[in-house]
Order: structure tokens, then sequence, then C-alpha cells
């Protein structure tokens, strides 16, 4: 499709880039938070305390996989990484700043690479997992450039929560060698203190967009 038609097909439907990218964000918020609940709730004596990719399936070297969970799991990662790149290119057209429209398509590349590489496909789940969690803290941070206050300092904070308890894992873990604070939370409770910020800021940033566009779809002023 050339450009020049896509314009045509956008401004039909009123759609201007950001919208669309709003649109996409908060598409795949609600799809990873409700997706993830839905497999955990059919998941059998399913704990939080468990990792959250062991609804798709837990490690080698004897993987379980319970369905529909799995296939619900995967599914929605799936979703939510193409939904994400959607909007990252859509953002990547319209922002003056191209970092963090960046950061936002490997963020999506990660998430789509946890459901293509579920649990019991090693290393490469965990090396899409890791993608995810640390390309996700920083996109969040680096939307808080992008944005106007108040709200970029939301968007800094929840990018700093992530990051920063992603990062005291591998401190705690590797430099001191004692057991983390959040050790009490489990790997799956303190997985989610990575995770959730993330989902909860694609919606919050989405619907930012959204309301940032006005009723004929123009751009809101690049940053």
């Amino acid at each position: 499709m050339s450009s020049s038609t896509r314009e045509g097909l956008l401004s039909r439907f009123d759609v201007s880039d950001p919208a669309l990218a709003g649109f996409s964000m908060t598409l795949a918020g609600f799809v990873g938070l409700m997706g993830i609940i839905t497999a955990e709730v059919l998941y059998p004596n399913y704990s939080t305390r468990q990792d959250i990719s062991d609804l798709g399936s837990t490690l080698p070297p004897n993987p379980i996989i319970h369905e529909p969970s799995a296939t619900i799991f995967n599914s929605t990662m799936l979703v939510t990484g193409a939904m994400v790149l959607v909007a990252a290119y859509a953002l990547f057209r319209s922002l003056d700043r191209r970092g963090f429209p960046l950061a936002l398509a490997v963020f999506g590349v990660g998430a789509f690479g946890v459901g293509v590489f579920p649990g019991n496909v090693t290393p490469w789940h965990g090396l899409f997992a890791l993608l995810t969690f640390f390309s996700g803290g920083i996109t969040v941070v680096l939307s808080s450039r992008v944005a106007t206050r108040p709200f970029s300092f939301l968007c800094g904070l929840f990018g700093g929560i992530s990051l920063l308890v992603l990062v005291s894992v591998f401190v705690y873990g590797l430099a001191v060698g004692g057991p983390s604070p959040l050790a009490p939370l489990g790997s799956g409770g303190i997985e989610r203190w990575v995770v959730y910020p993330l989902i909860i800021w694609l919606p919050a940033f989405g619907g930012y967009l959204l309301a940032s566009t006005d009723t004929t779809g123009s751009d809101t002023p690049a940053r």
C-alpha cells in the first residue's frame, strides 16, 4: 500500500498517526492485562508467586503446559506485541524524537517473541523476556520526554519502578549474593512489579495520545 493511499484511508476514518498509536496502545494494555488474568483463572492451582510465563509453559527439563491457559497467554503476548509495534510505527511517523518510538518497537518485538517462544523453548524465551523487561522500562521512562506535565511524572515513576525492581534482582543475585528484600513476594510477585507498571502505562499513554488529538484527528504537537 502506497503512503498516499494509506493516508487517504486514515483521513477517511478521521484517524491521525497519534490517534492510531493511542488506540493500539490502549488495546494492547487491555489485551495484555485481561489475557493474563484469564489464563491465571483457567490454570489449575495457579499462584501469583509463580512466574507469569508459567502460564505458557514452565521451564525445562520437565515443562508443564496447561490448556487453554497456554494458548491464551501465548496469543495474548502475540497480540500485545503486534499492537505495540503498530503504535511504534505510527509514532515514528509523527514524532520529532525518534528514540522513544524505536524503544517502543523493541518493547513490542520482545513481547511478541515471548508469545512465539514459550517457557519451554530455551534460551530464546528467557532472552525475549529480558528484552521485554528492560526495553519496556526504558521505553516508559523515555515517554516522559514526549508527554506534558504532570503525566510525564507518572511515566517516569512507572518506568523507574519497573527498572529499579528489575535491576535489584540482578544486584542481589549477582553482586550481593544475598536474598532480595522483595524475596517474600516470590519470583512471580517480583516479576509482576516489573511487568504490571508497563501494562498499566500502555493504556494510560494510549489515552493520553487519544485525548491529545481533536475531533478531526489532527496530530498532536511533536516534542
